[in-house]
């Protein structure tokens, strides 16, 4: 079990007390998949960095089990410039596997992501989106028990999000890793989420489930209407569309 128990993370800026997360307790079952949606700075990215250990709550209790490997994917890819795609999509392997093995997984991983042939491409030599599918690649390699993103697929252009979005639900059925996926996207969290997680002001306000079976598509009466109602209420009851 991912866990968070009354977890809450303060910082102090200029003589004042913000509340990044504040008293939050959610339970992240094991092979779930939730998606965390709500307003910029409403404290989606210190919840995933508590989550993956990153960050140490000011009071209250992130809970995870040791044992249990975590790979997180973060908003900027982040990869070593001095290393090509495939030594960058390897490099948490190394020392941890064979080479052989390594080798299998980031061939496996980089075809999932679509970029089997930039294997020797620099970082310098990549498009931004090319970038953040190699972030993904690295984490996919690692075949955690734990998938921690923070908006992912912000980065790529529209048939390339919708391709990796279904690369993940493959990932997430084939492997059942416990996955947390944080989105500004409410119609990404629907297509994804078995449950999607409402924050506000550094509070969880909510946690819809979804009981649709995947594949989702956005078109979806069902979906339509799930977006419509979580964006209602994230807004204040205005009309979404009307945003």
């Amino acid at each position: 079990m991912l866990e968070l128990i009354d977890a809450s993370r303060h910082y102090d800026v200029a003589g004042r007390t913000v509340r990044a997360l504040d008293g939050v307790n959610e339970p992240f079952p094991a092979g779930s998949i939730t998606t965390v949606v709500g307003r910029s700075g409403c404290g989606k990215t210190t919840l995933l960095r508590l989550l993956a250990g990153l960050t140490e709550p000011s009071s209250g209790k992130a809970h995870h089990d040791p044992a249990r490997s975590i790979g997180v994917v973060f908003q900027e890819a982040r990869l070593m410039p001095w290393l090509d795609v495939a030594a960058n999509a390897a490099f948490p392997l190394k020392g941890r596997l064979d080479r052989a093995e390594i080798a299998a997984r980031v061939d496996e991983a980089l075809t999932l992501v679509g970029l089997a042939d930039a294997r020797r491409a620099l970082p310098r030599q990549l498009s931004g989106g090319m970038a953040q599918r190699v972030a993904i690649a690295r984490a996919l390699a690692q075949q955690p028990d734990v998938l921690l993103l923070d908006e992912p697929f912000s980065a790529l252009d529209a048939f390339t999000r919708r391709s990796l979005q279904r690369v993940l639900i493959d990932v997430w059925r084939q492997r059942s890793p416990t996955v947390v996926l944080v989105t500004h996207d409410v119609e990404e969290a629907v297509l994804l989420g078995d449950s999607v997680i409402e924050m506000e002001a550094g509070r969880v306000v909510g946690r819809v489930p979804v009981d649709l079976p995947f594949p989702r598509e956005a078109t979806d009466p069902a979906v339509v209407d799930l977006r419509r109602r979580i964006l209602g209420r994230l807004v204040g009851g205005a009309d979404p569309f009307a945003l």
